[in-house]
């Protein structure tokens, strides 16, 4: 039975946890499950972190809550948590403990993908709690966050009218919060910093962060996201609480243009789904410094393995983008636009540069018909053009689209060679809609098609289950400068402390014109960016997307060969990542390695600033550095920089000069194999050596 001594229950959990051993209930021996709840009020169910310094506590009162503290202090006070099922049954009121069990999991991971490392610990304790009634709580505690989920065992179809999730603050923090004004959304949104009780009504897309005292941070978000609506976040009925807001089933849409499905009238319910399963993790990652807000890899950790045995064609890299630069290719014995000749160009840039791949963005297809192209597009010459010169084809669909011409549209593309698709607007994510994503990932699947999901809800997780699709956008990306300032150094120092935190993000950088802050003005089709050229040389460095785009013109970049040089060797996948330093809002600082060399991007927002590195990190011996560091006039002209060459030892320190909305990249390899590649010529590629063949792309591991 469980203890009447909540105390004592506590430092025992946590001295276990020191020692690896799994917290477990009193009468329980390893691995079977606890006797059945006294009556009369049984004291709380807790799990902590293996360090011990994170406790997840299960209250089991008159309803169901979970709390959470950081080294005896709270980070969440008792938050209500259930489900309601159609018919009035509430999965969490009352709760009857028929079992309770707990285990301890230490292994490695081995992603396919390697968005952040090559190994991934994959290292907590959790409790399984079960109740009468047919569902359990499965609780989690990592070192660096919690997160619980609801499994059911029920016969047939279940209906889910609603889902409780609470999150009650100990006061009155601020909140970064995403704020949308309808469940019709990219959910491309600033993160504005509020107090929670200005939030209300208001609500916000996932993650979102919360400010606790001393610095430290919660980001709450979800994970393993399958056959379910996408949580939300709103203002709770009680003072300091923040509650998942969930859209209900589409009961009626309306499609206007091509691409808009907009809901006119929702179901009584959120879901239909499997009376026997488990539903999405409720996540919060809990940070004591900003640096693990960028480290941390707790959505992937969470998500489910992949049952895909055949992976070897999944291979990222760089993506030569039209869309973002208006097709303005100029200095070419031909008209530029959407046609053959401008692809075929982009093709040949592609080649030129090691570069693996190109996009077709909007424009190739009448809108409406996956099976046609345009006049100006013959794509039988496209793609075997991209086949002689060993370059991939990623077609760009309007979801819409996709959906009602699933089979032989993807099936077209499998004729053509093409080696992945780009599914944009979908602005939604309801239960239908998570649905969708899961059925174009399966189907890309069988024909061997990546997927970037564009127009996106924030990821959860599906990179793992289904590692080919390597990228999400979902994020306040580059694109914006078309038309709005949004996308500003701020915001490039803010975002990848909660959106990239979910998984990789899509932000699409690699602008060539660089504006300093008080010449920037948005132009659709001549784009420029915010800040320096080493601001966007970073954010290759900095945002982790398998799948990277480099978002201007050829005729851009080749005026321009210092930077694509560079660009052209950056790896999308990595073995190690390491962040230096970091302050949510002002500057990022990251350190990768992709076999035996480093990579450093540091972006900073309008504040200049000057960052000294240890580089104890590098280990023994000696390295040159090609490094790109703000010119002394950056701050006036965004595209002034040095391109210089150190050499370095794990002794010295660095300094970076930033300039307003500055940044700085450097690639450092071991001196004896610089000098070697001086004398065998650079390597292109996505930081994979030779220049890649396809369609017969080996995976490294």
């Amino acid at each position: 039975m469980p203890s009447r001594r909540p105390a004592l229950v506590l430092c025992l959990a946590l001295i276990g946890a020191a020692l690896g051993v799994p917290r477990l209930a009193p009468g329980q021996a390893h691995g079977r499950p606890a006797a059945p709840a006294a009556r009369g009020g049984p004291a709380p169910l807790t799990v902590a972190s293996p360090n011990g310094a994170l406790v997840a506590t299960v209250g089991l009162g008159e309803h169901l809550t979970w709390s959470v503290t950081l080294r005896g202090r709270a980070v969440l006070l008792p938050s209500r948590i259930g489900m309601t099922l159609a018919g009035g049954e509430v999965l969490g009121a009352k709760p009857v403990v028929s079992a309770t069990s707990t285990r301890a999991v230490d292994q490695v991971l081995r992603p396919v993908v390697r968005v952040k490392r090559a190994e991934v610990r994959d290292h907590y304790n959790e409790r399984r709690v079960t109740f009468a009634g047919g569902y359990a709580l499965i609780v989690r505690a990592y070192d660096d966050g919690v997160a619980y989920r609801f499994a059911t065992s029920l016969p047939g179809e279940i209906t889910v009218s609603a889902e409780e999730v609470t999150f009650a603050w100990s006061g009155n923090h601020v909140v970064y919060f995403p704020e949308e004004t309808s469940f019709q959304s990219h959910q491309e949104r600033q993160y504005k910093q509020l107090a929670i009780s200005d939030v209300g009504p208001r609500f916000s897309g996932l993650p979102a962060m919360v400010v606790l005292p001393d610095g430290v941070k919660a980001v709450m978000t979800e994970a393993d996201l399958f056959d379910y609506p996408g949580m939300d976040l709103t203002g709770g009925a009680t003072p300091n609480t923040l509650r998942g807001l969930f859209p209900a089933y589409p009961k009626q849409v309306e499609l206007r243009r091509d691409r808009d499905e907009v809901v006119l009238e929702r179901e009584d319910f959120i879901a239909k789904t499997r009376g026997t399963r488990e539903f999405p993790w409720r996540a919060l990652v809990i940070a004591e410094r900003d640096e693990t807000l960028l480290e941390t890899d707790l959505v992937y950790r969470l998500a489910s393995e992949t049952a895909m045995q055949d992976t070897d064609w999944i291979w990222p890299g760089l993506v030569a983008w039209d869309w973002w630069n208006a097709n303005n290719v100029y200095g070419v014995p031909f008209r530029a636009g959407v046609n053959t000749e401008t692809y075929k160009h982009y093709i040949d840039f592609a080649a030129e540069h090691g570069i693996p791949y190109i996009i077709l963005d909007e424009g190739w297809y009448p809108l409406g018909n996956l099976l046609a192209t345009v006049p100006a597009i013959d794509m039988n010459a496209i793609a075997a053009h991209a086949q002689a010169r060993h370059v991939g084809l990623i077609m760009w669909v309007v979801w819409k689209t996709l959906d009602l011409q699933m089979q032989p549209a993807l099936d077209q593309f499998a004729r053509w060679g093409v080696k992945g698709i780009k599914v944009d607007f979908m602005q939604r994510e309801d239960q239908w809609m998570v649905n969708f994503y899961e059925r174009v990932a399966r189907e890309a699947a069988k024909r061997r098609l990546l997927v970037d999901f564009h127009g996106a809800y924030k990821p959860t997780g599906l990179y793992r289950t289904y590692p080919h699709v390597l990228t999400s956008e979902g994020v306040l990306g580059l694109e914006q400068s078309k038309w709005s300032d949004l996308a500003s150094p701020e915001n490039a120092v803010t975002f990848p402390f909660m959106r990239m935190l979910a998984g990789p993000v899509d932000y699409t950088p690699g602008a060539m014109l660089n504006a300093a802050k008080a010449d920037f003005k948005p132009v659709f089709n001549r784009p420029m960016s915010q800040g320096t050229r080493c601001h966007q040389l970073a954010m290759y460095v900095v945002y982790e997307s398998p799948l990277q785009m480099l978002a201007d013109s050829p005729s851009n970049y080749r005026k321009e060969p210092e930077s694509l040089a560079f660009l052209s060797r950056v790896p999308t996948v990595w073995d190690e990542t390491r962040v230096l330093s970091a302050k949510v809002g002002e500057y990022i600082v990251t350190a990768r390695r992709s076999g035996r060399d480093w990579y450093i991007g540091a972006l900073t927002n309008w504040t200049a600033r000057d960052l000294a590195l240890d580089l104890s990190w590098l280990g023994a011996g000696a390295f040159t550095a090609e490094v790109f560091r703000d010119g002394p006039n950056a701050g006036r002209a965004g595209v002034d920089y040095e391109h210089a060459e150190l050499a370095l030892t794990s002794g010295d320190r660095l300094t970076l000069r930033l300039a307003p909305g500055g940044g700085f990249a450097a690639r450092i390899t071991p001196r004896w194999a610089a000098r070697a590649q001086r004398q065998s010529g650079p390597t292109t590629g996505s930081g994979r050596g030779p220049r890649l063949h396809l369609p017969r792309m080996p995976q490294p591991r």
